[in-house]
């Protein structure tokens, strides 16, 4: 019974968490002369020396004491005397708990928001090194209109900007201070809850009690927010795995970032971009677990909110493990041009621009739609391409296209008619990459 309620295997990464909210507390407690300021100095130096402990790594643990917090507590008791027991004065498990994991997701929030920054940077970086390069851009997977490759990788990062503008929700939801709430009711102590917000950097307070110990939605959001920016990763992981395939062969990985295969000595395996792909599911299961767990709690704390840590804990750990190799996977793959020159060498991009072309000779667009795409079948038919058809094939579909189309039928030109805000159009995308630029300053001062 006790190894299955037991939360010590995984909550003693709280512990220096736990400590800096003792230390606060207890300095509290002597500055309202609930205990004397003696007391207050040999409980925080015995603190200090059970910090030492678990940094060094000899701090004993003893799974009878079911949790870290009362881990700590037992150890100061054998450091110090009884005194040690005063340094839980007007507090209760519940509110204590509460705090470790909100100073706890504050500090990793930090860490999480600079890799993403870095990730972010490192996509503008390619953005401008590749700016003029041009790919076949895709729906249903299928080649639909050439753009820039800057284009498609900037769209990434504004899916990455949306998530660290929730992320500073989080970070919002997450800077709230719980101590003070005692089990659930608060505390007839007459403690300064604000002085302790003060000392361990928090803006504000719980205003209800109840809601500071059985409130979790904090990291119900920060989960929402880490499944879908896992999401997100696994979508730019598909592409990737696709374009690094030999029937795309768009890109090469860093062999850093690949594996080879036990049987076949010419694979080169993905792994670090199939293991992204594959993490997101566990993202997933956390996010739903917690919804799970809470849905039909009543107030205020039971025993199964323990069961908020393992999954949380898991989704941090494979975040910041993910980021920043995802980064370097992005930082040193190779893009073969000359491979995707070839691949925009095709007439059906363009299809669009003669529509548009028949558009502006006053052709309806449903009418100039049905066209291209009869003459499209025709050159299908005759495996011929656009630019191939003689003048009189042309203007048998329409006489506007017995004029020379030479033009609408190159990428380049295709890609640079596309100027409207967000569009692929150079002089769009070098604004946009100038717009990230700014947004990756803007963000930095806010999380900074």
């Amino acid at each position: 019974m006790l190894k299955f309620t037991a939360s010590l295997p995984f909550d003693c990464r709280l512990a220096l968490y736990d400590i800096q909210g003792s230390i606060a507390h207890v300095s509290m407690l002597s500055r309202q002369a609930i205990i004397s300021e003696t007391e207050s100095v040999t409980i925080i130096k015995g603190l200090q020396e059970i910090a030492e402990e678990l940094r060094e790594g000899v701090f004993p643990e003893d799974i009878t004491f079911e949790d870290i917090h009362m881990n700590i507590e037992k150890r100061l008791i054998e450091k110090i005397g009884s005194l040690g027991g005063k340094m839980h004065t007007g507090r209760s498990r519940n509110d204590q708990v509460a705090l470790d994991m909100h100073l706890y997701l504050k500090a990793e929030l930090a860490i999480i928001d600079g890799q993403i920054h870095y990730l972010q940077d490192t996509i503008v970086q390619m953005a401008e090194k590749y700016f003029l390069l041009i790919i076949p851009g895709y729906t249903h997977l299928q080649r639909a209109q050439p753009i820039l490759f800057a284009h498609h990788l900037l769209a990434y990062f504004w899916m990455l900007d949306r998530d660290r503008e929730r992320l500073i929700g989080v970070s919002k939801r997450t800077d709230l201070m719980p101590l003070g709430a005692g089990a659930l009711a608060g505390t007839g102590f007459p403690i300064d809850r604000d002085y302790v917000a003060e000392k361990l950097g928090f803006s504000a307070i719980y205003q209800n009690s109840i809601d500071a110990v059985s409130d979790r939605d904090y990291l119900i959001e920060f989960l929402s927010f880490s499944a879908i920016l896992a999401m997100h990763l696994s979508r730019f992981c598909e592409e990737l795995i696709l374009w690094s395939s030999a029937e795309f062969g768009f890109i090469e990985l860093d062999d850093s970032y690949t594996t080879g295969s036990s049987m076949m000595p010419q694979k080169k395996n993905p792994d670090v971009a199939e293991l992204i792909r594959g993490k997101t599911g566990r993202f997933y299961g956390a996010l739903v677990g917690i919804l799970t767990l809470m849905k039909g709690l009543p107030l205020a704390y039971n025993k199964d909110m323990q069961e908020d840590k393992e999954g949380l804990f898991d989704v941090i750990d494979n975040l910041k493990a993910m980021l920043p190799l995802f980064t370097g996977m992005l930082k040193t793959l190779t893009v073969d041009s000359d491979r995707l020159k070839s691949s925009v060498d095709d007439d059906n991009l363009c299809a669009t621009d003669l529509a548009d072309y028949l558009v502006l000779h006053q052709v309806p667009f449903r009418d100039a739609h049905h066209i291209v795409g009869k003459l499209i079948a025709f050159c299908s038919d005759r495996q011929k391409r656009l630019r191939d058809l003689t003048v009189e094939e042309r203007s048998h579909f329409h006489p506007t296209l017995a004029k020379n189309i030479e033009s609408l039928l190159n990428p380049s030109s295709v890609v640079e008619a596309r100027t409207s805000k967000g569009g692929t159009a150079s002089t769009a995308v070098r604004s946009q990459i100038g717009l990230a630029r700014a947004r990756l300053v803007e963000r930095q001062k806010i999380s900074g």
